[in-house]
């Protein structure tokens, strides 16, 4: 299994955040899931091991 690295990781977190928070302005519901969908797949395609991918899934379930 991959170490997940679960400690504060990013050079400029809030302002990732706000800019996340920016892609979803005057989205509905279902267009803000479907941008999270397609996010979530282009960080994976990046990520690209799958062993990393299934770590970082049972992660996200445990928090």
């Amino acid at each position: 299994m991959t170490d997940v690295v679960t400690a504060p990781n990013l050079d400029k977190p809030d302002e990732f955040y706000a800019r996340l928070l920016a892609a979803h302005e005057g989205l509905s519901k279902a267009e803000s899931d479907a941008f999270n969908a397609r996010l979530i797949l282009l960080m994976a395609n990046r990520i690209g091991d799958l062993s990393e991918l299934d770590a970082l899934m049972e992660a996200a379930k445990r928090k």
